[in-house]
């Protein structure tokens, strides 16, 4: 406690604190409290409270030194598989429309899926950066895959795929940002973009033994949209729909036009997964490219403390938000637009969720520290 006190208490150079990433994560935390009042007027407060706590915890680990976090990388990887687990174990692990992806704290509900983005960019940022010149070592290679793996295997029993996906192309990108080299990387996409097209082509076929009948059903759906049109496109068709009848400027703020998809409950948990087709119907195309621009905005602040970064630990920390934040709502977006097969992860900042929000506030915290150390004070 003492040395985290006195992490706290060293001096910065406060024009080394990078206000326009905050003020940006801000504004789209405020649209996003918005959209969700406008989509579940009862659920602004929780989404005002777990704002509140992001910013909180983006305050507080922005002033300490992230060098020092990563001293813990393996008990933050302990940390994370015991979360995981913690879900089966009776009384504590919730279980919601079939799947098993909540802790019940009593005050709240936590979803240790959410927390594990984090934790494995701040555990790889460690472990990659003390072997980065054994990154293209085969055995560096098998050991970080060997890690991953059973955080990627206990979020797709619960099941969760989207989230799964989510992870390991995170722990792509996380390997890139270490120095794995283009050839390596040439090689994997020369072996894993066939794959996923007979990956694809057998998850169609009757009885195939790698997907849950509901998983497949929305594969379907989207290869063949209009096909499901009454059952699993239904939804995503209609947000489609909800994002077109925006126009340009949009139906207004929470409009209470009878035809409005949100009105009319057309898509379910409007606010979370597509809460992209309220913004389109309600702000239109100006609203979504806001949204968007905001994200863009995120993503290129982050990438560019990560280029001034003093060390490959802060590189890797600052790339990995960048990627979490680019991946997570490319998901989110392609679903809203039937770009992408449908699946539930929430856009950063703006859909509801008190674990994710507080998540991705406590990545920008860990981004704002990397930021102040080049210049930290002696």
């Amino acid at each position: 406690m003492k040395h985290l006190l006195k992490q706290i208490k060293v001096r910065y150079n406060i024009k080394d604190y990078h206000f326009s990433l905050a003020i940006v994560v801000l504004v789209l935390s405020v649209i996003g409290v918005l959209m969700v009042r406008s989509a579940r007027p009862d659920l602004m407060n929780r989404q005002i409270l777990g704002v509140i706590l992001g910013i909180a915890a983006m305050v507080v680990i922005s002033l300490i030194d992230y060098k020092w976090v990563l001293n813990f990388y393996w008990p933050m990887y302990i940390l994370n598989l015991v979360l995981l687990a913690a879900i089966w174990i009776p009384g504590i692990g919730v279980t919601a429309n079939g799947a098993r992806r909540w802790l019940d704290l009593g005050i709240t509900q936590l979803q240790p899926s959410d927390l594990t983005k984090i934790l494995m960019i701040l555990f790889f940022a460690r472990f990659l950066s003390d072997r980065e010149q054994k990154i293209n070592d085969p055995k560096t290679i098998v050991q970080a895959v060997a890690l991953i793996l059973p955080s990627l295997a206990m979020i797709v029993a619960q099941p969760n795929l989207s989230t799964t996906i989510c992870v390991a192309t995170l722990f792509c990108a996380l390997l890139f940002l270490a120095g794995l080299s283009y050839k390596f990387i040439g090689t994997v996409l020369a072996i894993s973009v066939p794959a996923v097209i007979i990956f694809l082509v057998i998850a169609v076929q009757p009885n195939q033994p790698f997907l849950h009948d509901y998983q497949q059903s929305r594969i379907l759906a989207w290869l063949d949209p209009e096909e499901y049109a009454d059952d699993e496109s239904y939804q995503q068709l209609n947000s489609v729909m909800a994002i077109g009848s925006g126009q340009l400027s949009g139906k207004g703020y929470n409009n209470d036009e009878t035809n409005s998809v949100k009105n009319g409950n057309f898509v379910s948990e409007p606010q979370t997964d597509f809460i992209f087709a309220i913004i389109g119907e309600e702000l239109g195309f100006v609203g979504c490219c806001a949204v968007i621009f905001l994200l863009l905005l995120i993503i290129i602040e982050c990438i560019l403390v990560g280029l001034k970064a003093k060390d490959t630990g802060g590189r890797i920390i600052c790339g990995g938000v960048a990627a979490l934040v680019g991946i997570q709502s490319f998901i989110n977006i392609g679903v809203a637009t039937l770009i992408l097969p449908n699946t539930g992860l929430s856009l950063p900042f703006v859909s509801y969720g008190l674990t994710s929000v507080v998540c991705f506030f406590m990545g920008i915290g860990f981004v704002l520290n990397v930021g102040l150390q080049p210049n930290k004070y002696q």
